[in-house]
């Protein structure tokens, strides 16, 4: 039999890092304070995007920038007491946005986010899970025709290099898609290959209902009790503490908190995002961002879903959800979205990395503990293949994609 391990954290990476593990053989128990699904995984805008080769960089638009330290835009927005705490993990984030730096880490993370539909297209087949998926990919669009021309050069430069399909449709093939748009846009580009899932939270707990069919046990318990103990590590559960050979810390933006207790310091900070869900009116057929605005509309089960863009600041500051006031009637420019659905905006945070790749790999200093974090805007989209490079570390099996970007000794 092969070693029982420890997954702290149940959001998409911690849920298909268990899964892929059981699913090899490992005796796997999955710990979190909350049901699977219920946090970070859950407030995304649902798509799995294996066009998404290139992660998030810090901006260079001088007008974004400017609109942004005016806290003036939509895309962004900043808590000034909390930047002097993250402005080494920032100022890293823009080192690595930059040049030949940059360039490399795109090729590293299109090896992992090019295999994302493919690793989750056998866990929604076993998970049952069909009816939460929409394969005919997502839209951004376009309100003035120069940027569209911008956004197909750039989608035609990716589709050189990694082969992506897109189509672009000009304003009157747009009206004819999106019926329900109420004015008459530029255009749209439309990415083909991606799938959009109907409710993100839904889709990790039915891999986590997968994991207990094969085997895992999922418990709530506190992560912040891990520690070693014997030869392997333990952590408190409701009936007392749980043991096992090894320990993986998947626990998203609260990955930090833990690795510190441990005596890690890596370059991590989170960005935050809202949504809400409006009812009582005809929204998008399909996913759309609303490029030159950086807002996402995703139809969803519980409504049409909004999704704001980066809020920057400390993972317990309170709520500011300026952005969803400022983009909310941006929205309704576009579609009727009478009825919101929640009291208040939904808040969550995305782990993200000063060099913009996750953390997948061996702690350094602690034999039997793994890392498997900082997957910032796409651990939705990475969970499977990401857990997949990890269990294959941890069986020293050939890894699906060179391991070595990923690993926590790069901070080192």
């Amino acid at each position: 039999m092969k070693s029982p391990i420890l997954i702290l954290g149940a959001g998409m990476v911690g849920t298909c890092t268990a899964l892929q593990l059981a699913l090899r053989g490992h005796p796997v128990t999955l710990v979190d304070r909350r049901e699977p699904g219920r946090e970070t995984s859950y407030g995304n805008a649902g798509i799995i995007q294996c066009e998404a080769v290139e992660p998030y960089p810090f901006p260079a638009d001088p007008g974004l920038l400017l609109r942004t330290a005016l806290q003036r835009a939509t895309e962004a927005h900043y808590h000034l007491g909390d930047m002097p705490a993250m402005a080494p993990a920032l100022a890293r984030y823009w080192f690595h946005s930059r040049g030949e730096r940059y360039a490399q880490i795109c090729r590293e993370y299109g090896q992992l986010t090019r295999r994302s539909v493919a690793e989750h297209a056998p866990l929604i087949e076993a998970a049952g899970a069909q009816d939460l998926v929409r394969r005919e990919g997502f839209r951004l669009v376009f309100r003035t025709p120069r940027a569209l021309e911008q956004e197909v050069k750039d989608a035609e430069r990716l589709q050189r290099l990694w082969g992506l399909p897109f189509r672009v449709l000009d304003g009157q093939a747009l009206a004819a898609a999106e019926p329900a748009l109420k004015p008459r846009l530029a255009g749209a580009l439309q990415w083909t290959e991606p799938w959009s899932i109907t409710d993100p939270g839904e889709l990790v707990q039915r891999y986590a209902d997968l994991l207990v069919r094969h085997g895992g046990v999922i418990v709530q318990g506190d992560a912040r009790t891990l520690r070693p103990a014997g030869t392997g590590w333990q952590v408190q559960g409701p009936d007392g503490p749980i043991e096992a050979a090894q320990a993986v810390i998947a626990l998203g933006p609260w990955s930090d908190a833990a690795i510190r207790a441990l005596g890690y310091r890596f370059p991590l900070f989170v960005k935050r995002g809202y949504h809400r869900h409006y009812r009582g009116g005809t929204g998008p057929v399909l996913t759309l961002l609303d490029a030159e605005r950086g807002y996402v509309l995703a139809p969803m089960q519980r409504g049409v879903r909004l999704t704001t863009g980066a809020e920057f600041a400390r993972l317990d500051a309170p709520a500011t959800p300026v952005q969803l006031a400022r983009t909310e009637p941006l929205a309704r420019e576009l579609f009727d979205l009478p009825e919101p659905v929640e009291a208040e905006p939904w808040l969550g945070a995305r782990p993200c990395t000063g060099d913009l790749k996750p953390v997948i790999g061996p702690a350094p200093r602690h034999p039997g503990l793994w890392f498997h974090f900082g997957h910032g805007h796409q651990g939705f989209t990475l969970g499977p293949v990401s857990a997949r490079l990890l269990a294959e570390q941890i069986d020293g099996d050939t890894p699906v994609v060179d391991p070595t970007p990923y690993l926590p000794a790069r901070f080192l």
